[in-house]
């Protein structure tokens, strides 16, 4: 079950998403599964496979703000690595990056259950 002290554990700065979500707690409970299932890990993972880094700079992007208002830190800011070096089209291992990633966010989801 999902719990504010799980999410302090995995790393999330709970009190800032609690924050940004009014101080609700049953709403931020709420919308964190959400973000762990959120359609556009899928759509990070198909545009770096495909090496469109046009697609990856977007779903990159979309996911840095839906995990930066939740406050989940340890995936926000591989996230937000990611965004910039895509936005720059710097060279980039973007495919471990993305494991990585991945690999959080099996943690986060495992942690919604």
């Amino acid at each position: 079950m999902l719990t504010l002290d799980a999410l302090r554990e995995f790393g999330a700065n709970v009190e800032d998403g609690l924050q940004r979500c009014m101080n609700n707690e049953s709403f931020y409970l709420r919308l964190v599964p959400m973000a762990a299932n959120d359609t556009g890990f899928e759509k990070l993972r198909a545009a770096v496979a495909a090496c469109d880094l046009d697609a990856a700079f977007e779903a990159a992007h979309a996911l840095k703000g839906v995990l930066g208002n939740l406050s989940l830190t340890p995936l926000y800011e591989p996230v937000s690595v990611l965004t910039e070096l895509l936005r720059t089209r710097q060279e980039a291992d973007y495919a471990s990056m993305l494991s990585d990633i991945l690999k959080k966010r099996a943690e986060l989801t495992a942690l919604c259950v």
